[in-house]
């Protein structure tokens, strides 16, 4: 992917919140979601980030606003999910993007800049909903560095398993049960078996923890029984979004023996609203390597493009906040810091593999990264790995200790793109609050 005048640093915008120090929507991102107006009964529609405001794609979508391929695919962003638009394919994608690239932009004609200001809605006043009809939800492992302090603790004797180097392993997941930063949800019920016990029991999860992991979108899909070849992946994928994989880890070690998570992981996952284009991350694509002395992907797995741009420097952070904390108005106090530069699979190759036996992905289907961590214990991507399965709580900058969370806790995920020479490209937030139980 090549850079264009679309990721020129000194691009400003007539919305001067967009060209603001640390703004996470400056006119060289235009990340995409679904709104509304709170309070209202309006319907959901397309709308892209600029400063701190939204572009009702709707409104812009009248004739007169945009021509040719862009008008059509901001018709197609008027409509309450984002799977049309996502099914039309990079050209289009591209041909909005820039369309309103060009619309924001300092230099816009005196019309589109009437016509853009009047379709700017604050960010402060709108609400979100999960921006596509999700069909198909899968979730991948694919950091070494999660996998071997995972390991470590499971199976303190037993080193990782041999397939994670050979390929990005999966499970699908629960679709109906992805929500919108912002989501609140119960602490699951489930079977669990205590330390010492000779049968399980049935109650709350007592070791709930989040996954700090990235979710990429499918734009367009293939045809069932064909696959996607490595070096096409990047062209089914509209964009990545940061994703939170809460899990019941007490539950989730039980069940998983010999399948994969069902309980643990089916009863909530929450995304960040903004779904950033691959267009827009171009500037922090880096090369994607492998060791040496590692086994080295099979050829479907293995391309030179994905070699030399097969990674992303996208800065990640965890941020907790308390009950306590929040009622004092401290903020929240931060976990750990990353990148998914550190990931042992790509993007490109995590598409390619799962449609290697045939599988038919759709517009709007979305994988998820599978914790991100990195190569220090500060960087860890999950509460399980930061207190050593709780034996090493965490202290809160209020001094409040955790193992793994707590009822009234809200986590917080970040996520941004930074380096000189080069525009901020941000994801705003992904917030998800914890309620207790609902017993029977």
């Amino acid at each position: 992917m090549t850079l264009n005048h679309t990721h020129n640093p000194a691009a400003r915008s007539w919305l001067a919140s967009a060209n603001t120090a640390g703004c996470d929507f400056p006119i060289q991102n235009l990340p995409f979601a679904v709104f509304r107006r709170k309070g209202t009964q309006e319907t959901f529609r397309g709308g892209v980030a600029i400063g701190d405001q939204v572009v009702d794609l709707a409104s812009v979508a009248q004739p007169g606003c945009l021509d040719g391929l862009a008008a059509q695919a901001a018709q197609a962003c008027a409509l309450p999910a984002l799977n049309t638009f996502f099914a039309m394919g990079p050209a289009a994608w591209q041909a909005l993007r820039h369309a309103l690239f060009a619309a924001l932009d300092s230099s816009a004609e005196a019309s589109a800049l009437q016509a853009f200001r009047a379709a700017l809605v604050p960010q402060s006043e709108i609400e979100y909903t999960v921006p596509a009809h999700i069909g198909d939800y899968t979730d991948f492992y694919t950091s070494i560095h999660h996998a071997a302090n995972i390991s470590k603790l499971v199976r303190p004797d037993n080193p990782i398993t041999p397939n994670f180097q050979w390929l990005p392993i999966a499970y699908h997941g629960r679709s109906s049960s992805i929500g919108v930063s912002g989501q609140a949800f119960r602490r699951p019920m489930g079977q669990a078996m205590p330390p010492g016990a000779t049968a399980p029991v049935f109650g709350p999860c007592a070791r709930l923890d989040y996954e700090l992991e990235l979710g990429a979108f499918i734009g367009r899909g293939n045809v069932l029984g064909e696959h996607i070849s490595l070096d096409e992946a990047d062209s089914h994928v509209f964009g990545l979004c940061l994703l939170n994989d809460w899990s019941a880890r007490d539950i989730q070690f039980w069940e998983m023996a010999p399948l994969g998570p069902f309980h643990a992981k089916n009863f909530a996952t929450t995304l960040s609203p903004w779904i950033v284009t691959l267009e827009a991350l171009a500037p922090y694509r880096q090369a994607w390597d492998r060791p040496a002395a590692d086994p080295q992907p099979l050829p479907y797995l293995e391309s030179a493009g994905n070699r030399e741009q097969g990674a992303f420097d996208i800065q990640l952070e965890v941020w907790l906040e308390s009950n306590q904390l929040r009622a004092r108005g401290e903020g929240p106090s931060q976990l750990s810091r990353t990148s998914f530069r550190h990931q042992y699979w790509s993007v490109a190759q995590m598409v390619a593999h799962h449609t290697a036996g045939g599988c038919n992905l759709q517009p709007g289907d979305l994988l998820g990264s599978g914790t991100i961590s990195g190569p220090t214990d500060a960087e860890a991507g999950a509460m399980i790995e930061l207190t050593s399965a709780g034996q090493h709580p965490v202290t809160l900058k209020n001094g409040e200790q955790r193992g793994f969370l707590q009822d009234g806790d809200a986590v917080i995920l970040r996520g941004w793109c930074e380096k000189p020479g080069h525009a901020r490209i941000g994801f705003g937030e992904c917030r998800g609050d914890i309620l207790p139980a609902l017993q029977r």
